[in-house]
């Protein structure tokens, strides 16, 4: 099943929704199509048939609670942040390493957690790198926009691009 872009009335992308969430906004009236793609799959019921559109935009403005300048940690975005590489080997990463120990007084911050694979977590413990004369290969900094969440889904669709972009805060 495909997604669509959502986006609130003032073109700031909410969320991707499933192709069936995207008819329904449409056959209800609460959404309008903003860009559509060739060839997209088509919804059929007896008295109505609805191309899936790529991108659709609420036709009311939906309040959205304030978000900070920088999204909450969590292993599932530090290891998407980090795409799923070790910073200290560049292998494949499985687990979160704290680069200060939270025994040692380390936050969970954005800067201060780094992907692992679990031979390097293990061998690090609950020392500093100085302590045991290792580097990191990245510097780990809080993922920056909206787009960074979705680069899991691999290739995203080109028209989105356009509004994603626009969500990205000035550097």
């Amino acid at each position: 099943m495909g997604r669509v872009l959502l986006l609130n009335a003032s073109f700031e992308p909410l969320q991707l929704v499933t192709d069936r969430r995207a008819v329904l906004l449409l056959v209800c009236e609460r959404a309008d199509v903003v860009a559509a793609r060739e060839g997209a799959p088509v919804f059929r019921s007896p008295s109505v048939t609805t191309t899936v559109p790529s991108i659709l935009k609420l036709r009311h403005y939906v309040s959205v609670p304030f978000r900070a300048s920088q999204p909450p940690v969590s292993r599932r975005g530090v290891l998407l942040r980090d795409q799923h590489r070790c910073g200290y080997c560049d292998g494949h990463a499985d687990t979160v390493d704290h680069i200060v120990p939270r025994s040692r007084g380390g936050q969970d911050e954005w800067t201060n957690v780094v992907a692992a694979c679990k031979r390097h977590n293990l061998q690090k413990g609950d020392r500093l790198l100085h302590e045991i004369g290792w580097e990191l290969l990245v510097e780990p900094r809080a993922p920056v926009g909206v787009l960074w969440r979705w680069r899991h889904l691999g290739d995203i669709d080109p028209l989105w691009i356009e509004y994603l972009g626009k969500a990205q805060p000035a550097a």
